[in-house]
Order: C-alpha cells, then sequence, then structure tokens
C-alpha cells in the first residue's frame, strides 16, 4: 500500500536520559531493527508461540502488562517515537520478559516487509491517532488498505482488535472492518485489554470507549 500520507507525525518530545540509555544500551537485546525481508520469530524468541503485533505502543504501559500476563505469547510492538521506545525497554529489562520485542520502524512497513502472511495470532490497534479535525481524517490509519494489509498478515482464526474513544472514528472503523471480505466479527480478542490512560482521558471527557474484535476467516468469502 501507499505510503504518501502517514498516520503519524515525528513529534520532537523530549527523550529523559533513562529512555536515551535504553537506546543505546537495552536495544541490543530486546530491539529488532527494521529489514525489507520476513521475520523468522522462532529465531527472535527461541521457540515456537502464538505471535501478536502491537501497532503504536505509545509509552509501552499496556504492551508490557498484557506480554508479562500472556507468557505462553509472543509480543512484538511497533513504535516510531523514541520516549515511548525507551520507555519500554526499560520496562522490558526491569519485568526480565522473554516474550516482548520492540520494532523502532513504520508499522505499516513493517507488516508489508517483516511480517509474513498468515503468521498472526493477533494484531492490536489500540487508541491510534484519531486526527479529529475532518480535513485530517485521511491520515487515519485504520482505512480500508491499512485492514486488508493486516487481515493478509493474520492466520485463519487470528483476531484484529482495535479501540478508540473518538465516536467518528469507531463508526468509520466498524464500517471498514466489517467491509473487508477476509475478517468476520469476533467475540473478543485473543488477550483482554487492560485499561490505559487513553480510555481513563475519554472516560473523563465523557467519550464512550468501543472495543472491535474481527478475526480471519477461516476459508475465503463465499467459501474459497
Amino acid at each position: 500500500m501507499s505510503r504518501g500520507i502517514r498516520s503519524y507525525v515525528l513529534r520532537q518530545g523530549r527523550t529523559t536520559p533513562a529512555q536515551q540509555r535504553a537506546l543505546e544500551e537495552l536495544w541490543p537485546a530486546y530491539g529488532i531493527s527494521f529489514a525489507a525481508a520476513p521475520l523468522n520469530a522462532q529465531e527472535v524468541f527461541g521457540r515456537a508461540a502464538p505471535l501478536v503485533l502491537e501497532v503504536g505502543s505509545g509509552m509501552g504501559e499496556t504492551t508490557f502488562a498484557i506480554a508479562a500476563a500472556h507468557p505462553e505469547t509472543d509480543f512484538i510492538a511497533v513504535e516510531v517515537h523514541p520516549p515511548g521506545v525507551g520507555s519500554l525497554l526499560n520496562r522490558i529489562a526491569a519485568g526480565g520478559l522473554r516474550n516482548l520485542r520492540v520494532i523502532r520502524h513504520d508499522a505499516v512497513e513493517v507488516l508489508e516487509h517483516m511480517i509474513p502472511e498468515g503468521s498472526l495470532a493477533g494484531l492490536h490497534v489500540f487508541f491510534p491517532d484519531p486526527w479529529p479535525k475532518k480535513r485530517h481524517h485521511k491520515r487515519r490509519l485504520l482505512q480500508p488498505p491499512f485492514v486488508a494489509l493486516a487481515a493478509r498478515r493474520l492466520k485463519p482464526g487470528g483476531v484484529l482488535h482495535a479501540a478508540t474513544d473518538w465516536p467518528d472514528y469507531a463508526d468509520q472503523i466498524a464500517a471498514v472492518l466489517a467491509a473487508e471480505p477476509l475478517l468476520e466479527p469476533a467475540p473478543r480478542g485473543l488477550v483482554e485489554r487492560p485499561a490505559t490512560k487513553f480510555e481513563a482521558r475519554g472516560v473523563r471527557l465523557g467519550h464512550p470507549i468501543r472495543d472491535f474484535y474481527f478475526r480471519r476467516r477461516e476459508t475465503g468469502p463465499a467459501g474459497r
């Protein structure tokens, strides 16, 4: 899919000394450098286990909590902002997690080049940037091309779990997911999503929190 319009802007947020040290010292242990070649998750984690990719892990609180609660599953977080990557690296090291790694790169390019088709047990997109101004809606991540790409990376039965607190974005997400032929509604996600700071903010603002669960069909559309 084209990357003419990106769903994020690289802001010049302050990276703390601890986050910078993590980027320099912990990356070799817990980071995965982007490469335009398929990733072998069994080699990365040293085992065969269900694999979940999180797009936009932010500061990593939710990512860490989910991975810590599910040691039987392997997780890869994709984030572009250095403070968030550094923060998550510190959490992984402090918690001694062996089932969580981080890629610092554009998530679409990671999905296109590094994640083999039919390899993910789950894909998480929690509270993506809502780009609330109408003229910016084209920047929203959960559009048909991205959802089609994500669906192809899921295993049959693998679940795409998205969440947002913006009502108009929620309506768009619902429509886009329902229109993707490879996906069908699922009763729940692969794992339970912990509460996040974005959810708390949404509640304070009176925004309804909506979670969406769609899984890749076991067979193609119309039985194919």
